[in-house]
């Protein structure tokens, strides 16, 4: 059969919570010196889901789910639901009567059948085994073997071996009983197959051969094999229990009543309890003899059908009416069945000697001790009501309702006893918290008339006119420093060295009511308040941070054990918190346990007296429950914890659910997508939390919940991968993680090939927007250079046809009056003189107007042009000069054409008159996004000054830089004083060019391939202005 998705990750998970449990061991396992009434006792039946029928076989996965087969069917169970399966819809097997239930090693779980046939449960899914459906046989027994394989008894084929995918035969039928098929097997250690048959006694298979054994048998129909140990097999008849000691059947060793049960099925467990489930209840064997589970309900025994250890080590049996388990927790328990005359308790005390005084509400005053009960009968304080005990170095105290102050010295044989009244100085007889401190001091504080401190033999009180807050005392205790504090039920009051100070919600209490008092091992005050839990050190007054809600009930009673942790009992429950983390102000967040009668307590609500919580030599903590004494041993509450796998159960989007076997995809645009997971607890269900994220999404783990869905509103698309891993009471996460991937499908506008196309279509309107505004800002640009070149035209015309004729006229009427002077005449040399300056004027006149009218003929080609400046100017050729183009040539804008030329003369000017430079370049580039000039020399340079402000009485480079700015070019001037002068101007090519905004966009984006910017070789660095 090929495996679905996700099959081989779900292995991989399933071993891997398989190996964990191996190395964490149970968290705990069935004590045998309790009493049988001291485990934890549930019940399920159909009133709390469990499907109708007789169990006949219960089992448990790596997984952690607890599989019950019952007469009507299989079921699964999580701790908090029941689920029947497998789903009628969709299995392609029929499970109706089961009768057997067996987890392999391979993780698999094989279900015998009613009929009888075998199924198996494999990688989620119900399956028939084809190798057992060729040998058609009828399977009559099964057991797991110490290896892991599965052993099955067959009435055709005997007995076989399922070792990894076929079957081994062990036995020939030939060998068995005839008419008498195998109903119970056990595989022990040394590797003997013990067989019990429907009625003709034991048979056992060794080395390959089958042995029958019958004598010392108080039956020939044996129901129930158990091997035990490394020998022993223990053999339950319907006339019964015996055990092979390995030579013989016998029942020494055993206890006597168990010669007398009929046995329905056994199990064993890590202590080495032995278990029989019998038609008339359930009893425990060890060392300590053999005990019966009562059942008060049924008035005598239930039958006990099956019987199955889970991982956690609690022990669950089946009967007619459903499941039950027995479990063992950190707290043991005694109430009335083990010995104490009333459920309702009030204070407790442990001594030196291991004696816990306890004194139920209904009146005296017992100890309990090795599983002894004791009552106190002296001076009354069998009829009278305990309030309140204290110990210390002179004996025990004991605050009495009616009786006043009472102090009991033991020994061993007797109690003695010394009673102080209000005769006796004592402000009344009833006294309610009671208190020795270090100095041997005795504080009896009351209800109404304040406190008495008993001290050398004389009572002195304290009350709210000499300085208690109130007259109501509920709590006394003393500090390391000397401090006497006093719980009143509107603040807590403080006396040092005959000093009185309080402390309110004023001062930062939770509430004016304090209930509690207890100072740590630390010196810590730890106040108790019915608004929760409040601390008192050297950084004063404050509230832990970071605690649940339960810490804010009232709290009756503190203690601190040896591990560090601090012990609340509040109204509600008991919590268990570091006392480290607690006191650390960095933390935002404690580690908190909680604890109720599912943990063993008995009862959810501590007793509110005066010391209900306390801690005995052993670093045990006692509780004085509302229904009896129930004792912690914190290093046992705080063994290791199973750790717990966490399933993903359902995935649906908007309702609509998805096959979580499937290729898991979304259609578009969900508005909520929910996941529904759970964590199998069978110890503690309502205690499991969960952190789960989605990556893709979440950027990391939530926070610890309790809830089992979660919903994701309008995710995008995209792939999702969703994890969520579970946590028990402990607060360990050590389970492996479950997760499942999502895909939601992208909404047409959300695919990429639209967002492309969108993209694509929006920078081609960004492109055409920008191609208009280039085209009217270069449009704008060639009227303003019209409007300025015929500007410039009609003042060269108006300059030729009014100034300069004017001064021709002049002059030629100068000359013919010149001639008419005589030579030799002093005035003639005046007039030459005029007629030579006219003669400048008007040739400056013409100079002017060539300049203003626009340039023509092969300015356009400007490597020409500026390869005749070095001829114009009379230079010889000791300078080399070149001239370099690149790019074809193009029209150039007439006042473009005259600026370049102008600014690249003046370039040329300068280098050839001021640089005293050998080598002159000019650098020529036209392509369509520019016209760039460069003009380099290897001289002198310029002076970084004369560089930035120019030269007094010299605006060559000023003149560039406005000429520049005029065309809307860039001019940059570079030059390092003996490193030469770089003068490099840059035209925009829609401005240079008249012709480029005109060209097409597939001309245009040609261009914009190339390089933006092609170099020409230059030395040195550069720097722009």
């Amino acid at each position: 059969m090929m495996p679905r998705p996700g099959a081989a990750a779900r292995r991989a998970g399933l071993l891997a919570s398989v190996a964990a449990t191996c190395l964490a061991g149970a968290a705990q396992a069935m004590d045998p010196d309790r009493a049988m009434s001291q485990y934890v006792r549930e019940r399920w039946g159909t009133d709390r889901g469990l499907p109708g029928g007789t169990v006949r076989a219960i089992s448990q996965t790596a997984d952690g789910y607890l599989w019950i087969g019952t007469d009507q069917g299989l079921v699964r169970f999580d701790g908090s639901a029941f689920r029947r399966l497998p789903d009628a819809s969709k299995a392609s097997v029929s499970i109706v009567q089961v009768l057997g239930l067996t987890a392999d090693g391979r993780g698999n779980l094989w279900a015998r059948l009613g009929g009888p046939r075998v199924v198996r449960y494999h990688d989620g899914q119900f399956e028939s085994v084809p190798t057992l459906e060729t040998i058609e046989d009828a399977v009559t027994a099964m057991t797991r073997g110490p290896d892991g394989t599965l052993l099955l008894a067959g009435i055709v084929n005997g007995v076989l071996r399922w070792r990894g995918d076929r079957l081994e035969p062990l036995t020939p039928r030939a060998q068995l009983p005839a008419r008498s098929p195998v109903t119970a097997m056990g595989e022990a250690a040394d590797g003997t197959l013990w067989m019990g048959t429907q009625g003709e006694g034991l048979f056992s298979l060794a080395q390959g051969r089958v042995t029958r054994v019958t004598k010392g048998l108080p039956d020939g129909k044996v129901n129930a094999v158990l091997p035990v140990g490394a020998r022993d097999v223990w053999v339950g008849t319907d006339k019964g229990v015996v055990r092979w000691n390995g030579t013989e059947i016998t029942s020494d060793g055993l206890p006597p009543s168990l010669g007398r049960v009929a046995v329905s099925t056994m199990a064993v467990d890590r202590e080495s309890n032995v278990w029989i489930g019998t038609t008339a209840g359930l009893l425990r064997v060890n060392a300590g003899g053999a005990a019966q589970l009562e059942d008060h309900e049924e008035g005598g025994g239930l039958a006990v059908t099956a019987l199955f250890e889970d991982r956690e080590g609690s022990l669950w049996f089946g009967t007619p009416r459903g499941i039950e388990r027995l479990r063992d927790s950190g707290f043991t328990t005694y109430g009335r069945a083990e010995g104490l005359p009333s459920e309702s308790s009030g204070p407790i005390h442990v001594d030196a000697a291991g004696r816990t005084w306890f004194a139920p509400l209904s009146g005296g005053l017992f100890w309990l001790r090795n599983g002894h009960v004791a009552q106190v009968r002296v001076d009354g304080l069998d009829t009278d009501v305990v309030y309140s005990l204290a110990g210390g170095r002179s004996g025990l105290w004991v605050g009495r309702k009616a009786g006043g102050l009472t102090h009991l010295v033991s020994t061993a044989d007797s109690v003695r006893a010394q009673t102080y009244r209000k005769r006796d100085g004592l402000v009344e007889d009833s006294v309610y918290a009671v208190h020795e401190s270090r100095d041997g001091t005795v504080w009896a504080g009351t209800l109404g008339s304040g406190v008495s401190r008993f001290r050398d033999g004389r009572f002195m009180t304290y009350d709210a006119e000499s300085g208690l807050l109130s007259n109501a005392v509920a709590s006394i205790v003393d500090t390391a420093d000397g401090t006497t504090w006093f719980a009143t039920p509107i603040g807590l009051s403080a006396l040092s060295k005959g000093a009185w100070r309080y402390l309110t919600t004023r001062d930062g209490l939770p509430a004016d009511d304090v209930s509690c008092l207890f100072e740590d091992s630390m010196g810590t005050l730890w106040i108790g308040t019915a608004d929760g839990l409040a601390l008192l050190d050297s950084e004063g007054l404050r509230v832990p941070r970071g605690l649940p809600a339960s810490f804010h009930e009232q709290v009756f009673g503190l203690a601190e054990d040896r591990q560090g942790w601090l012990w609340i009992a509040t109204s509600r429950r008991v919590l268990r918190a570091r006392r480290d983390q607690l006191l650390d102000r960095r933390l935002d967040r404690a580690e908190v346990s909680e604890f109720g009668p599912a943990d063993g307590l008995s009862g959810a609500e501590v007793a509110r007296r005066h010391r209900s919580v306390v801690a005995d030599l052993f670093g045990r903590i006692w509780f004085s429950m509302s229904r009896g004494l129930s004792v912690v041993d914190p290093v046992r509450a705080a063994g290791s914890a199973a750790p717990l796998m966490a399933h993903i159960d359902a995935l649906s989007a908007d309702g609509t659910t998805i096959d979580l076997e499937g290729n898991r995809r979304i259609r578009p645009g969900p508005q909520r997508v929910t996941l529904s997971y759970s964590g199998v607890s069978l110890t503690a269900p309502d205690q499991v939390r969960f952190r789960y994220r989605l990556d893709g999404h979440d950027s990391g783990w939530s926070e610890p919940v309790a809830t089992r869905e979660v919903a994701y509103t309008n995710l995008g698309p995209g792939s999702y991968r969703f994890r969520v891993t579970a946590s028990g009471n402990e607060g360990l996460w050590n389970g492996a993680e479950a997760a499942v991937g999502v895909d939601i499908e992208p909404k047409l506008w959300q695919t990429r090939w639209f967002r492309f196309t969108g993209a694509l279509a929006f920078a081609t309107a960004l492109f055409g927007l920008y191609r208009m505004r280039l085209h009217r800002l270069t449009r704008q640009m060639t009227v303003r250079f019209e409007e300025r070149l015929a500007e410039r035209t009609r003042i060269a015309q108006e300059l030729h046809d009014t100034l300069l004729q004017g001064f021709l006229s002049a002059s030629m009427q100068l000359h013919i009056a010149v001639d008419q002077v005589p030579t030799d005449s002093p005035e003639r040399a005046s007039l030459a003189r005029v007629l030579e300056l006219m003669r400048r004027v008007i040739e400056e006149g013409r100079n002017a107007v060539r300049g203003l009218r626009s340039s023509e003929g092969d300015l356009d080609d400007l490597e020409q042009s500026f390869s005749r400046i070095r001829d114009e100017l009379g230079i010889k050729d000791e300078i080399a000069f070149r001239v370099i183009g690149e790019g074809p040539p193009q029209r150039l804008h007439p006042i473009i054409r005259d600026d370049v030329y102008r600014i690249g003369r003046e370039a040329l000017l300068n280098a050839f008159r001021h640089s005293g430079a050998t080598r002159i370049e000019v650098g020529v580039e036209r392509d369509a996004r520019r016209l760039r000039v460069l003009v380099r020399d290897d001289g002198r340079g310029i002076d970084a000054e004369v560089l930035r402000a120019g030269r007094d009485g010299h605006w060559g480079l000023s003149g560039m830089r406005e000429r520049s700015e005029r065309i809307g070019g860039r001019l940059r001037v570079w030059s390092r004083p003996g490193a030469g002068t770089e003068v490099e101007l840059s035209v925009p090519g829609h401005v240079a060019f008249p012709s480029s905004s005109a060209r097409g966009p597939a001309r245009w984006l040609r261009a914009l391939t190339r390089s933006w910017t092609r170099q020409i070789p230059r030395s040195g660095d550069s720097a722009g202005h």
